[in-house]
């Protein structure tokens, strides 16, 4: 509410006259019972008449006249004192009322509203409908930075108004069940927030891609089609959820890469420099975490060099192992945000600019769509984005306010600690520990609060709570509201869509509100059927363009990666190039569809290992002729073996050669080939 907003309306409620044993005007009853935080009212019902008693209802206000003061109360339970109704007879019913706290003249002469109650009802105090002047001045939380999100659910003529400042500071949350209107609210929220902080940016963790309709004038979308985000600004347990898909890391071969890539980091800044700066270089202090750029070719070559070693056998396993699962994760299209070949040069300055909107262009907000990312790396990039938010706030000296907006953050941060990506949940806790001293700010919002880490959700120090119907979630709301209005949830089951109760640091105390209907334009929508149905798109889909997209067909171009890649292979093992090939060779091998060549994710010829001739060869053919037919093999089997090119899960290999015959296996079965050897 603003300013001139509240001094009109408590002109307009000082001028109300009462008086006070009128019966229908704003006398209700009187106080039969009290203690300190609850009082009991009996009020009476004339002739059957329901017009007096319709004033009494719960979540609703009222006020006690004790002297010069005016207690507010809080209705949360009603009944008859006989448990049933008489037409055309006195009915006598009990209220039972939670005390708020009382309206008292300040000492500069103006009435103002204290949470405190100097003076408790008496027995046979008055209780009245309460006035509008009082509700103003309830509600206002005194502060300029006031904005307006709605209308006092009792008195739909006042305006609920928050104070930013105060929100952004201390966090915020709003839970509510699906189909309450949480993301409807966020919406209205983040943009009275930008409108009070021009410096404020906004990150939005959106993982059902909704987010993007409702902002089109101040937000930039970043999905996996515009995304660059390079793999080396992971930590080293964020790259291993990559790697390892999720599930729990291999403790050697996390150490291995724990060894190899500040290797890695060093030969890419080496080459970068010469001479005295390169030997000064590998004084430096690189560790696997230094968000510094490396090359996935220096590391297979690392990885490479130590599987060529003499010593450590027993590592050998752990370094096939890791080398597969890393080119088994730059081979797959889904990755391709982390490894395509814009993320091998050093981009830190362009990323940190389009993500976190520095200095913005006036599009503050940033809906990171994680639906189309894979779900088993979904949290290490909330842990990179959360984690990269604070560090600029705390080496930005509080130059940039930022808000990260975490939707369904019960995924993020549950409350079993044994689940969820233990990284994740340190970057947001780190920002709802700490991150008001630099100017970083979270909101949290769920349909799950009884899911949620109890810490993170007790560092929000301002909750909208919309419909709850589950009694775990009621049961966390109401061990957050403060004791002296714990009936404030008694009825949060029941609230409808687009209502909230508000408690905590933005608000002056715990109010029943309903917030502003967002315009259609700035709805939040999703690509569902609910967001389809207006939509001109023909009643038929491609079928193909869905698989397609499904298979990420479209792979990424790492042509940077394969160059120097083979740049460090050792010539023996270089791929052989097409013009090479023979003709004949060529025309035996088998066709390949255009078509699908041209939708290989990768060039067939990437990290290609094929076999160097070994001299063992022509005495095992020599074997081979006399297991078929001694002399004179027949013209079937007459071709001398030729070992196929040795391949790595997740890459296109050359064609192999026809394998051998099903009766040189059996042989070969039958009779072992050492036992051949030393005959």
């Amino acid at each position: 509410m603003l300013n001139s907003d509240l001094h009109t309306s408590v002109s307009a409620g000082e001028q109300e006259r009462r008086d006070t044993l009128k019966r229908g005007n704003r006398f209700l009853g009187r106080v039969v019972a009290c203690n300190g935080s609850r009082a009991t009212i009996s009020a009476l019902a004339e002739n059957g008449e329901t017009a007096l008693s319709e004033l009494w209802s719960v979540g609703r206000l009222i006020s006690i006249s004790v002297g010069d003061n005016r207690v507010v109360a809080l209705v949360y339970s009603m009944q008859t004192a006989t448990n049933d109704w008489g037409e055309e007879l006195d009915n006598t019913f009990r209220i039972e009322v939670e005390l708020m706290g009382e309206v008292n003249v300040a000492p500069s002469g103006r009435e103002e509203f204290s949470a405190g109650i100097s003076q408790y009802p008496y027995l046979g105090a008055i209780a009245h409908r309460i006035r509008s002047a009082d509700l103003a001045r309830i509600y206002d939380a005194g502060k300029n930075e006031n904005c307006i999100i709605g209308t006092l659910t009792q008195d739909e003529s006042l305006d609920a108004t928050i104070n930013v400042p105060s929100m952004l500071s201390k966090h915020f949350a709003i839970v509510g069940t699906t189909g309450v209107g949480k993301s409807t609210a966020v919406s209205l929220l983040l943009r009275k927030a930008i409108a009070a902080d021009p410096k404020l940016r906004v990150l939005i963790l959106d993982p059902h891609n909704e987010f993007a309709a409702a902002f089109p004038d101040l937000a930039v979308v970043i999905d996996t089609d515009n995304l660059d985000m390079p793999f080396w600004l992971m930590r080293l347990e964020e790259f291993a959820e990559v790697v390892f898909r999720g599930r729990p890391a291999v403790p050697e071969e996390l150490d291995i890469l724990r060894d190899v890539i500040p290797e890695a980091k060093r030969a890419f800044k080496g080459s970068m420099e010469s001479g005295l700066a390169r030997r000064a270089s590998e004084k430096s202090s690189l560790t696997a975490d230094t968000p510094v750029p490396y090359r996935i070719a220096d590391l297979l070559s690392l990885i490479d060099e130590r599987i060529g070693r003499l010593e450590g056998r027993s590592d050998k396993p752990h370094l096939r192992s890791l080398k597969v699962r890393i080119m088994s994760a730059i081979n797959d299209p889904r990755y391709n945000f982390m490894f395509s070949s814009n993320t091998i040069t050093d981009t830190i300055l362009e990323t940190i600019a389009k993500i976190f909107r520095i200095p913005g262009d006036g599009k503050p907000v940033t809906t990171f769509q994680l639906a189309g990312i894979p779900s088993e790396v979904v949290n290490s990039v909330a842990s990179v984005l959360c984690r990269m938010a604070f560090e600029i706030g705390l080496w930005s000296n509080g130059g940039v306010h930022m808000l990260v907006v975490c939707e369904e953050a019960h995924r993020y941060v549950p409350a079993d600690p044994s689940l969820g990506f233990i990284p994740t949940r340190q970057a947001i806790a780190r920002i709802a520990k700490e991150g008001r001293k630099y100017g970083v700010s979270l909101g949290i919002i769920t349909q799950r609060p009884g899911e949620l880490d109890p810490t993170i959700l007790s560092q929000c120090s301002t909750v909208f709570a919309m419909r709850l119907s589950n009694d775990r979630d009621q049961e966390i709301i109401r061990s957050a509201i403060p004791n002296s209005s714990i009936s404030t949830t008694s009825f949060i089951s029941s609230i409808g869509n687009g209502e909230a109760i508000a408690f905590g640091e933005a608000v002056a105390v715990p109010m029943r509100m309903r917030f502003t209907r967002v315009g259609e334009n700035n709805l939040p929508k999703a690509n569902g059927i609910a967001a389809k149905t207006t939509d001109e798109t023909p009643s038929t889909i491609d079928l193909r363009a869905v698989v397609a997209r499904m298979r990420a067909l479209n792979g990424p171009d790492i042509s940077n990666l394969q160059q120097s890649y083979a740049a460090n292979v050792d010539p023996a093992y270089a791929p052989v190039p097409e013009s090479a090939v023979p003709a004949s060779s060529a025309d035996d091998r088998p066709s390949v569809s255009t078509e699908i060549a041209f939708n290989e994710p990768y060039n067939p010829g990437m990290l290609p290992r094929n076999e160097p001739a070994s001299p063992h060869l022509d005495r095992f053919n020599q074997i081979r002729s006399q297991l078929l037919g001694g002399e004179t093999p027949s013209p079937q089997t007459s071709e001398p073996y030729r070992p196929a090119a040795r391949t790595t899960s997740g890459f296109a290999q050359q064609p192999a050669p026809d394998l051998p015959r099903p009766s040189l296996r059996e042989s070969l079965l039958k009779k072992p080939l050492s036992g051949i050897i030393r005959k």
